[in-house]
């Protein structure tokens, strides 16, 4: 008698949801590298405020950052490949990448250079997007769409 869980067929719209999440990590990916490598001569282009703003993270920021974006990536990957490595993927990244946006739109002149609505925006939504991921992981876990 076999008691392992065989894995059921995932709906086309996990399909899709997943390729979108994976796209929004790679933005994420993107994000990282335009910014912690961002040229002297790009960096020299914006106001004055904008590279006051990019001095004030510190090292330790941009580790997380790139903790939480390789987190994410590998977790939609995981995703995409119909892994249940995703959830740990996707809870490692969302713990990481929640003090960044906190330090990002808190501790640093990031609201007095943007404003309230464009500083807070994007880290908003960064963390409900880090949160869905994990639920819907776990949801595609316990219909047994992930191995």
């Amino acid at each position: 008698m076999e008691s392992a869980i065989t894995q059921k067929k995932a709906p086309v719209w996990f399909w899709i949801l997943a390729v979108l999440l994976l796209l929004w990590n790679i933005m994420g990916v993107v994000s990282f590298f335009m910014h912690a490598f961002i040229s002297d001569e790009a960096l020299a282009k914006l106001p004055e405020n904008e590279r006051a703003l990019y001095a004030e993270y510190p090292f330790w920021s941009t580790i997380l950052f790139a903790i939480a974006v390789l987190g994410g990536l590998l977790g939609s990957i995981a995703m995409v490949a119909r892994k249940k490595a995703a959830v740990f993927l996707f809870i490692i990244s969302f713990l990481v990448v929640v003090p960044q946006m906190i330090h990002n739109v808190f501790f640093t002149q990031s609201i007095a250079v943007y404003g309230l609505l464009q500083a807070t925006l994007m880290p908003i939504l960064v963390v409900l997007i880090g949160a869905f991921l994990i639920w819907f992981s776990i949801f595609s876990k316990n219909k047994n769409w992930l191995k």
